[in-house]
């Protein structure tokens, strides 16, 4: 399996592609990161991406693995990202 790249790389193939400074596409992806912090809590999309959204878990019951003892899991917030239809298609596809 193929290491993940890293946000330098990410960089350097967006400026080579696009003909702009490192340092400005640098700059966009960390407005981009806030942004999508900021509007997680309404539901962030990037277009043919995915989405960003704020999900309520429930209450529930669950059990410690080691004893099988029963514990109680409160009720929390999590984030969610839903990936939109056109990346899975494209990503998924058979060769």
């Amino acid at each position: 399996m193929a290491k993940a790249m890293t946000k330098a790389q990410i960089v350097d193939q967006l400026a080579t592609k696009s003909g702009v400074t490192k340092k400005i596409i640098s700059e966009i992806l960390d407005n981009l990161a806030a942004l999508a912090y900021k509007e997680a809590k309404n539901s962030f999309t990037v277009p043919g991406l995915g989405k960003l959204v704020l999900s309520h878990r429930k209450a529930r019951t669950g059990r410690n693995p080691q004893t099988g003892e029963p514990i109680k899991i409160p009720a929390k917030k999590v984030v969610k990202f839903r990936l939109a239809k056109v990346a899975k298609d494209s990503i998924l596809t058979k060769r």
